[in-house]
């Protein structure tokens, strides 16, 4: 295993009809790389295709879920590799079959929020952290978060979580309705897997059908803002906005927007 191909960085394991996909990159806080993005792709599909699969589990280490992106993957990318723009996790996880159960612990940056739009069931511990920075880096939300997060709470406070970009915790998004439920950091895997199990113990055609019906109505609108997403977020990747963003963080300055239009 290589740190190039992430095989160490997501664990995979089934059981009792949960499939359980956990990032595991503390050293890095579960920084998402191209390659760890592929694997958790891999793992939903080969969760669908599997009759003995009836929930997936996606989880990360004690203390954090993921700080998002890991920038200096994204940087070190040719700027002609389109794979970074292509992600292939988005449309896994957005499109998955069977219900998908999140547990959050500690930070969830970025990414690490905007999939939870697309879970069924999302249970955090009471020190989760959330956050969508997007803007912060000169970039801009993806994962189809600039519609579903408006239709989930309302312009004003999507538009105080996506354009401020400012932390908030896990009651907050038991408020927003972003999370179910929040529980002790130390029973939160025990909760979100019983939930999980639960759904496994259901009928699985019904719960397929009922999942793909309730997210039929927004499924194309929300399919086409996920294309205009990335367009927009390869485009900002390589802005002189984002640049000094990502120089910033670097050298671990507050970055100067001063001169940019």
């Amino acid at each position: 295993m290589s740190e190039a191909d992430g095989t160490q960085h997501i664990l995979v394991e089934s059981r009792e009809g949960v499939l359980c996909i956990r990032m595991n990159r503390p050293e890095k806080k579960n920084a998402l790389t191209r390659a760890m993005y592929r694997i958790m792709a891999d793992a939903i599909a080969q969760a669908d295709a599997d009759d003995a699969v009836r929930v997936i589990l996606i989880t990360g280490t004690g203390d954090c879920f993921t700080s998002g992106n890991d920038l200096a993957d994204f940087r070190d990318a040719s700027t002609s590799d389109r794979e970074r723009e292509r992600n292939p996790f988005m449309p896994a996880i957005s499109r998955a079959k069977k219900p998908v159960v999140a547990a959050v612990s500690g930070v969830a940056v970025g990414i690490g929020t905007t999939m939870l739009l697309h879970c069924d069931l999302v249970y955090a511990g009471t020190g989760a952290r959330f956050q969508l920075p997007f803007v912060n880096l000169g970039l801009c939300p993806e994962l189809g978060s600039s519609v579903l997060l408006p239709l989930l709470m309302g312009h004003q406070r999507a538009a105080e979580l996506l354009l401020l970009g400012e932390p908030f915790g896990a009651e907050s998004a038991r408020e927003l309705g972003i999370v179910n439920g929040v529980c002790a950091d130390a029973e939160l895997l025990e909760t979100a897997f019983g939930k999980a199990r639960q759904l496994a113990a259901q009928p699985p055609a019904s719960v397929r059908l009922t999942k793909a019906l309730m997210k039929r109505a927004r499924e194309v609108a929300v399919m086409t803002v996920m294309e205009e997403e990335i367009a927009h977020f390869g485009e900002r990747l390589r802005s002189p906005e984002a640049a000094e963003a990502f120089q910033a963080f670097a050298e671990r300055r507050k970055p100067d927007f001063s001169r940019f239009k």
